[in-house]
């Protein structure tokens, strides 16, 4: 007999076993409730599924009630086998610990039974000893995991049925037809009749970048008709109708026009049926003015007018006459017109004189595809520049003729054009004779021996014809080419080898250079185009960098004992600092965002490399404006000082005030501890005495411009000019800026530099005009506007031989601009990154963003 009562079990083994006593007693009251509840949660599951796909709806009262009455009856029946349910006992959940953990010798029961009867010292340690290994054999004592044996009760799995059809009729409820938990209870007499719901929206073509119409949106209610592009399309759906919806559009001045609803599926006999689950879908193509009119039936249920816009065929012209540039690229200027912007433009090109009969020509019309004007801007002036002196029909008289294309695939073709391709000038002899045994194999293929008897004359006398063994090599290497050609494509191989040949002979390593300058320039104006990111942007630019001085260096190699060159009558002077200062200008506009204004300045760029001499200026001109260009040179470079004085002062003044970090404290809270760092950073780099010496300085440096700009007005009434009030208000302008700095008030500081740099500006104009009448070039001006084309760089600005770079007909962002700019951009990026901006805000910022 055992005496059951509490053992003295160690403090850490004691608080393990209540917790596993408490975890396994869970486990057992589950495992005895679950089979016991199942069958009355299955029926609820079949209950409520019926319910939410819609079957009580269908049913008549009679039947309603009986089946509710049934599944009440089965709730009822389900409830019965709970008053078998007893909690487990203590002894129980011992033995399934001991039976989870698998412990022999019932080592729970020995920790808490005693000896019976009288026991003797000797009994009662050896007792003790023995619930001490009955305590150690316990070890790591788990919890046991609930058993309810569902599967032995419900072999077939009928639950994960339910289970599955409880999940797809609550996803069915949510459809026109679905039902409701309340259908079982509701006579069919108290269902309210639901009205068909009707979607109806026009869709214009993407190419005209206008959004999709809702006709049964509320604030279109009371619109009398909609105006829509030509080849909209129209969609309407009908949800829960009586499925006799008919939809017809009766066009203005026509028959009314059926529209059948959407098609069934492929392979069904009802092909011409609705859509299944009481939706029936309409879609049309609007081409003409008209009426959408919906009926069910013989009543109307909706009516809709349209007023179609008719897309216009496109109108191409040429602007200008086509153009050869210097180094023979052809350059085309032209005008292209449409309502919604052409998708593709091209030029065509025909021979004036056609081809024999039997000649077998290598090659087919060159192809050029043309710019296209910016869609939306109000320009619908373009310029294309193509290279075309490589193809075999350079020098040829062609007849040209632009085409242009709307994403409607309409075309228009322009007035055609007669002229003379342009080719390379060469001025090398054996290059020209190259040039023109390419030609003749070019344009026909039956010509190969007689480009042969030619290379044959070329070649008799080595010595006396050739300079270098290399060009002589490489013709004797094409010669066998021709020889072994057996098909067009080597014949075409060795046209293009004839070419590289030329271009060896006549400019050694400049044909070269001028390759990889027009690939940099080429790979640059994509990346722009596309949207590329700033680090390949910069990659790009530094390989244009890169090539164009590679072209300079050999371009200025080749030209160097030229010594007779001379500038042309309305040429323009084009020196490496244009140039820095060009490539400059771009990579700065792209890093600001201004993508489109960088890619108008590299096509810029483009031209005047196409259209690069080399020249030597003329002395006599230098002489006579010598000692006025010298005055000007100074005017130009306190114009520049002052620029760069106002980028410092609106630098500092920004440290100063911190603008930074003020913008930041709109974000919130979370943003105010960023707020804090950043305006930290922003003054770690100059402490406020740093940033007061720097006013100073700057004070300084304004006065002594000042000084300096009242001297260079002396100096120009020495040689007999006035001084205009653009010095005088430049000067007043200046000093109020000194003033402004010493108060350590640079906002204000950077308003009167801007005035001042303005003023000089504007007398610097004047000063130009006073000295064309001084020097007699007013009379000069019936030529036209090319003297007044040549007295300006290929930037559009004053030639450095006539005076300093005023500014005054760039259109390009001052630094100030670019810093206020990237400013710009990066608040916008910062606050599409805070998490807490409302939708509205971010969807606003996107829109920004993109339209940059």
């Amino acid at each position: 007999m055992t005496d059951r009562r509490d053992a003295s079990i160690p403090r850490r083994l004691k608080q393990r076993l209540l917790f596993s006593r408490a975890m396994t007693r869970a486990a057992m009251i589950a495992e005895r409730f679950w089979p016991l509840v199942l069958p009355l949660l299955l029926i609820v599951g079949l209950f409520v599924s019926l319910s939410w796909f819609g079957v009580f709806a269908l049913m008549p009262d009679g039947l309603r009630t009986a089946l509710v009455a049934i599944f009440g009856l089965g709730a009822l029946a389900a409830l019965w086998p709970l008053r078998s349910f007893r909690p487990p006992s203590a002894r129980e959940i011992d033995r399934r610990l001991e039976a989870a953990n698998r412990l022999e010798h019932n080592p729970l029961r020995t920790l808490a039974d005693r000896p019976s009867g009288s026991q003797t010292p000797f009994g009662e340690a050896l007792w003790r000893e023995h619930q001490k290994r009955m305590a150690a054999s316990l070890g790591r004592l788990d919890a046991a995991v609930p058993d309810a044996r569902i599967p032995e009760r419900d072999p077939w799995g009928l639950r994960a049925a339910v289970a599955l059809l409880l999940f797809i009729s609550f996803a069915f409820s949510f459809g026109p037809l679905g039902g409701r938990l309340s259908d079982p209870f509701r006579p069919a007499a108290a269902r309210e009749a639901v009205a068909p719901r009707i979607d109806a929206w026009v869709t214009p073509p993407p190419y005209t970048g206008k959004a999709p119409m809702f006709l049964t949106a509320d604030a279109n209610r009371g619109v009398s008709a909609f105006t829509v592009p030509q080849d909209s399309a129209l969609s309407l759906r009908v949800t829960g109708g009586s499925g006799e919806e008919t939809l017809s559009y009766v066009p203005s001045g026509s028959e009314v026009q059926t529209i059948e609803p959407a098609k069934a599926a492929e392979g069904d006999e009802a092909k011409t049926a609705p859509v299944a689950n009481g939706v029936r879908q309409f879609s049309e193509t609007l081409t003409q003015d008209g009426e959408l009119v919906l009926q069910s039936g013989r009543q109307e249920i909706g009516r809709w007018a349209f007023s179609v816009t008719p897309d216009k065929p496109p109108v191409i012209r040429f602007a200008g006459e086509p153009k050869r540039a210097v180094n023979g690229t052809l350059e085309l200027q032209y005008e292209i017109e449409d309502d919604y912007g052409a998708a593709q433009a091209e030029a065509g090109f025909e021979l004036t004189q056609a081809p024999a009969p039997d000649a077998r020509p290598l090659y087919d019309a060159p192809e050029m595809k043309l710019n296209l004007p910016r869609r939306g801007s109000k320009a619908n002036a373009a310029k294309t520049s193509k290279d075309l002196t490589e193809h075999v029909w350079a020098g040829s008289s062609i007849r040209l003729t632009l085409s242009a294309t709307d994403d409607a695939g309409q075309s228009a073709d322009s007035e055609t054009v007669a002229m003379v391709m342009p080719e390379r000038t060469f001025t090398n002899p054996l290059a020209r004779a190259v040039i023109e045994h390419r030609r003749l194999l070019g344009l026909d293929a039956n010509a190969r021996q007689r480009v042969l008897d030619l290379m044959d004359a070329v070649t008799l006398r080595p010595e006396d014809t050739f300079d270098s063994p290399t060009s002589y090599l490489a013709l004797m290497s094409a010669r066998s080419r021709l020889r072994l050609a057996s098909s067009d494509d080597q014949l075409r191989d060795v046209v293009s080898y004839l070419w590289q040949v030329a271009l060896g002979i006549e400019d050694g390593n400049l044909s070269d250079a001028e390759q990889r300058l027009r690939q940099a320039q080429q790979a640059l104006q994509e990346a722009l185009r596309n949207g590329a990111s700033d680090e390949e942007i910069q990659k790009l630019m530094q390989e244009l960098r890169q090539a164009m001085n590679d072209f300079l260096r050999e371009f200025a190699q080749r030209n160097q004992n030229q010594n007779n060159a001379r500038m042309p009558q309305n040429g323009q002077e084009l020196r490496q600092s244009d140039l820095d200062r060009m490539l400059d200008q771009i990579e700065n506009l792209a890093r600001s965002g201004n993508r489109e204004q960088a890619e108008d300045l590299l096509a810029q760029l483009q031209d005047m490399m196409n259209n690069l001499q080399m020249a030597q200026p003329q002395q006599g001109q230098q002489g006579q404006q010598g000692e006025f260009s010298q005055q000007m040179n100074k005017l130009g470079e306190i114009m520049r000082r002052q620029q760069e004085m106002m980028n410092e002062t609106f630098r500092l003044d920004q440290m100063q005030r911190g603008d930074n970090g003020r913008n930041e404290g709109r974000m919130g809270e979370e943003g105010e501890e960023q707020q804090g760092n950043e305006g930290q950073q922003g003054q770690d780099g100059m402490s406020p005495e740093e940033l007061a010496e720097a006013l100073r300085q700057l004070q300084e440096g304004q006065g002594q411009l000042q000084n300096d700009l009242q001297q260079l007005g002396k100096d120009l009434e020495g040689l007999g000019m006035q001084p205009n009030e653009g010095f005088g208000q430049a000067d007043r302008s200046m000093g109020q800026a000194g003033e402004s700095l010493g108060e350590g008030e640079g906002d204000r500081a950077v308003g009167h530099q801007g005035r001042a740099l303005e003023a000089l500006r504007q007398g610097a104009r004047d000063m130009m005009q006073q000295l064309q009448a001084m020097m007699g070039e007013d009379g000069q001006q019936g030529q036209g506007g090319r003297q007044q084309s040549a007295d300006r760089d290929p930037l559009g600005r004053p030639r450095a031989t006539q005076g300093p770079d005023f500014g005054d007909s760039v259109k390009v962002p001052d630094e100030i601009d670019v810093q206020r700019a990237r400013r710009i951009l990066d608040e916008i990026r910062k606050r599409l990154g805070d998490a807490l901006s409302p939708q509205v805000e971010r969807r606003y910022l996107e829109r920004l963003l993109e339209a940059r």
